[in-house]
């Protein structure tokens, strides 16, 4: 049991992402959704290891970093800058969200390397707040 399911509002992936843990969802404001939309979506296990995840505030893995282990609901107040630009998830998986204290859209990041924002499926580089994805957000 446990695990999460990402879902999105358009098929093959695309879209707005919502992150849905177990529990009871009466309608898309409970998963802080945009809309009632949902085209396409994929579960992930739970995951139990460690969490590690580099940020940078220009592409290409370039630029200010800072690297994290833990949540962070105001990436301002902790890293100096508005924008992420690229990332390097080594561990586990993490949510982005476009703004803080985990409110607004939500990016869902799996281990890689995320060169561009676009890579994470944002048109915006501004990340307000990110949390690791774990049972019992």
């Amino acid at each position: 049991t446990g695990g999460h399911w990402v879902a999105y509002e358009k098929p093959n992936f695309n879209g707005y992402q919502y992150i849905l843990n177990k529990g009871e969802y009466p309608d898309y404001h409970h998963w802080m959704g945009f809309n009632n939309c949902i085209r396409s979506c994929q579960m992930f296990p739970p995951y139990r290891g460690a969490y590690r995840m580099r940020i940078y505030n220009r592409p290409e893995m370039s630029g200010h970093m800072m690297e994290f282990m833990d949540d962070c609901p105001n990436v301002f107040e902790r890293f100096r800058y508005r924008d992420i630009f690229s990332s390097n998830v080594m561990e586990g998986y993490w949510v982005f969200y476009e703004h803080p204290n985990y409110r607004g859209r939500q990016y869902f990041l799996r281990p890689g390397e995320y060169r561009a924002c676009s890579d994470w499926a944002c048109h915006n580089p501004m990340v307000g707040s990110f949390r690791r994805m774990r049972s019992g957000l």
